[in-house]
């Protein structure tokens, strides 16, 4: 019978193959760092990736004192190290002693231009941002149907706000097909009636497992979704495209859940305090209109309103005999200017020449007789007087000599 080996003792065995091949402990590997961790005891936790492998990495404080820059997700380095297995959980790491930087990722370098487009276009502005609903009667939820981010996000809105509906649409968080399955989602947030906010997100993960909230086509399903979006990707420290075309972000799926809706209690006793300012209010204002009331009352004009009258009365009759004798006054002097004006018009008048003996001579065409060449013997001619009219005929013509 073959022989039969614990889970310890095949991994011990492989350890001891892997720790005793020397090729194996003074090794350089180039890659891309991903899931970085710096943890409080100054030991740093990372991922070294390229397009078809993944290899977890430590470096302890010791070591990490001596880098001369602070690793980040998707910076390309080359290390220099030891591998091992970690008895633990059977997996094979890469015990780090020196870190070159060798430039930017790939996955880094096309999130950073991605994101440097889009913002050229204006997609995080924070003018084209809405304000959520202060309080949503329906919230989609676009996430993964069975992983915690959607227990955690139901159970904090129904425990925050029980009134709520919630609409959970599922949709792929990772992989190739997740951005299909995702932009899917949100567009068909635009068919479904009532809907008045939506979640967006996943529970935490590397940088490769939250790379569809990466994606341009996933963005833009963002910008044009018709009601406001809440992106709620990996944790706090996680920041995807996704983050900042939404209208909100939240840093993890518990929080996007809280900000989403009111608390019920918080609520009731914020409009219970507004209800007794209210009341107080009311009872301020209606004690003041009291007071005035009361004042109000002991006024002499209210208390004997027929004094007031008379006293009214009193001044209409003034104003009016005040206004006759200005009217008169007025009519007096225009009639005085009138007069004189008359007077000058009569003095002017050649009726006036007539009252002193003189006449008028005309001829029968009604024109003025001032020479007596103008007129013929024989020729009729009317002479005006003061009082009436001569019809003649001329005898004789007498003209005046010159010189």
């Amino acid at each position: 019978m073959a022989e039969v080996y614990s889970v310890s003792q095949l991994t011990a065995y492989l350890k001891n193959l892997v720790e005793e091949d020397p090729h194996l402990q003074q090794i350089w590997v180039q890659g891309e760092i991903s899931n970085f961790t710096r943890h409080s005891s100054g030991h740093q936790y990372f991922t070294l990736k390229d397009e078809s492998a993944r290899l977890r990495c430590v470096m302890f404080r010791r070591e990490s004192q001596r880098l001369k820059f602070l690793p980040q997700d998707g910076m390309a380095v080359t290390v220099l190290g030891r591998l091992a297995i970690y008895p633990k959980n059977g997996e094979y790491q890469l015990y780090v002693a020196v870190m070159e930087a060798s430039g930017v990722g790939s996955l880094y370098l096309a999130y950073e231009q991605l994101k440097q487009r889009l913002a050229e276009e204006g997609l995080f502005d924070q003018a084209r941002k809405r304000r959520l609903p202060v309080l949503p009667r329906k919230i989609a939820v676009i996430t993964s149907p069975t992983g915690a981010a959607v227990r955690d996000i139901i159970r904090i809105l129904h425990r925050r706000y029980p009134r709520v509906d919630i609409l959970v649409i599922p949709a792929l968080v990772q992989g190739a097909s997740a951005p299909q399955s995702l932009v899917a989602s949100l567009d068909l947030i635009g068919r479904l009636p009532g809907l008045d906010l939506a979640i967006i997100g996943r529970g935490g993960g590397s940088i490769e497992e939250l790379w569809a909230f990466n994606d341009e086509h996933v963005a833009r399903a963002i910008a044009r979704c018709p009601i406001p979006v809440v992106s709620a990707v990996g944790h706090e420290t996680d920041f995807t495209i996704a983050d900042f075309v939404a209208d909100l972000r939240a840093p993890t799926p518990s929080a996007a859940a809280e900000l989403s809706v009111p608390e019920i209690n918080k609520l009731r006793e914020d409009l219970g305090a507004m209800e007794s300012r209210l009341k107080n209010l009311l009872l301020q204002t209606l004690e003041k209109k009291r007071i005035l009331l009361s004042k109000a009352a002991t006024y002499p004009d209210l208390v004997r309103p027929d004094r007031w009258l008379a006293l009214r009365r009193q001044q209409i009759d003034l104003a009016r005999e005040e206004m006759v004798n200005r009217i008169r006054n007025k009519l007096e002097g225009k009639k005085h200017s009138l007069l004189k004006k008359i007077a000058k018009l009569e003095a002017l008048s050649p009726l006036a020449t007539l009252t002193r003996g003189y006449s008028i001579c005309l001829r029968e065409d009604g024109s003025v007789v001032s020479r007596a060449g103008q007129v013929k013997p024989g020729e009729e001619i009317n002479i005006l007087l003061h009082q009436g009219e001569l019809c003649c005929a001329v005898r004789k013509v007498k003209e005046e000599r010159e010189g």
